[in-house]
This record gives C-alpha cells, sequence and structure tokens, in this order.
C-alpha cells in the first residue's frame, strides 16, 4: 500500500477535476467509508482514499468514456457499451495510480467494482460500494432503511439488502442489469442459505 499523495493534496486535485456537487458526494463517500471501516475493522485510510476517489473518472462525458476505456486496454462488454457511464468505475480504478499516485491493488479494486459488485467481493469492496449509496447526499426511498442498517447489521446483509434495492430499481426504470450485480447478491444469498 502507497499513497504518493497526501490525502489534503488528492482533495484538492479531485476539486479541480469533478463538478462541486460531485466533489461533495466524493466527501460524503470518503467519510461514510471511514466510519463503516472503523465499524468492520477495515483499514481506515484505505476506504476514505478508495471512497474519495470512487469517482475520479467522473470528470469524463459519458460519450467520452468508450474512448479512455480503451485507450486503457480496459474490457468492455455488451452492458457497458449501451451504458457507458458504468465504465467510470474501471478507468476510476486506473486513474488512482496515473492522477493520485495511489499504488494499492485494493483500493483500485474497491473503486473499479463500486458500482456494479461483483463475486468474491472483499470488506474494502462492500464498504465502498455501500458508502456509495448511503453518503448524506443522497436521497432517495428507502436510503434511511439502508443507513439504519450501516448502523446494525452485518456487512454482508446491509450489502444483500442494498444490491436487492438496487436490482429493484433499475428493473423499475427498464434499465439493464450489471452480471456482476446478480453475481454479488447470489454470492452473498447462496452464503447465508450455508
Amino acid at each position: 500500500m502507497s499513497f504518493g499523495m497526501s490525502y489534503e493534496a488528492m482533495k484538492e486535485e479531485l476539486a479541480g477535476r469533478l463538478k462541486p456537487s460531485r466533489f461533495r458526494h466524493s466527501l460524503g463517500v470518503a467519510e461514510t467509508a471511514a466510519v463503516l471501516a472503523k465499524r468492520f475493522g477495515v483499514d481506515e485510510e484505505q476506504a476514505r482514499v478508495a471512497g474519495l476517489l470512487h469517482d475520479c473518472a467522473r470528470e469524463y462525458r459519458n460519450e467520452d468514456m468508450l474512448a479512455e476505456a480503451e485507450r486503457r486496454e480496459i474490457p468492455v462488454g455488451e452492458v457497458e457499451r449501451a451504458m457507458p457511464l458504468l465504465l467510470h468505475a474501471y478507468i476510476g480504478a486506473k486513474r488512482v495510480r496515473e492522477i493520485y499516485q495511489v499504488d494499492d491493488a485494493a483500493v483500485e479494486q474497491a473503486i473499479w467494482r463500486h458500482t456494479v459488485g461483483g463475486a468474491g467481493m472483499t470488506e474494502l469492496d462492500k464498504i465502498i460500494w455501500f458508502a456509495d449509496m448511503i453518503e448524506p447526499g443522497r436521497d432517495y426511498p428507502g436510503v434511511e432503511e439502508l443507513r439504519q442498517l450501516a448502523r446494525e447489521a452485518s456487512l454482508d446483509d446491509m450489502v444483500l439488502a442494498g444490491l436487492s434495492q438496487s436490482i429493484r430499481f433499475v428493473v423499475a426504470k427498464g434499465h439493464l442489469i450489471h452480471p456482476d450485480t446478480v453475481l454479488a447478491r447470489n454470492e452473498l444469498l447462496l452464503k447465508k442459505m450455508r
């Protein structure tokens, strides 16, 4: 684990690249992730950095995401081609090294998985994924119930509830469900059934 830049320097750099509302969201995810990391005994610095930088590729317009992904040789599936915004997670995972001098595979993976999840998620992956859903600036039906789970439930139960809610939301909108989201949810359900 190596952070070539101080947290304050990362914040300053990020503030210059993102819209103010996206930057505020990133600060909210960073602090929420640190609180969750403390609760679950996960490295708070990794959680704070991953939370801060999770949306660092949102400076790109949706129509530019495909070219940015291809430039970095990121595999692009059919779902990502149809919904290029999803690529910001994968591009961001690469940009943390390029711009923010973060040399930490766990942080990179947590950023990579923060949008759609995936099979075999680590505790840090789950914390960043969930912190993105419940940070203080989020306001949608059901967010308070998820925040309550963050205070009381196990990490797996929180994430399972979040994945279920996310899938219901995406289905209601008539959008594609990323296969990694289904894999993440099924894996947690199967673990619970054992």
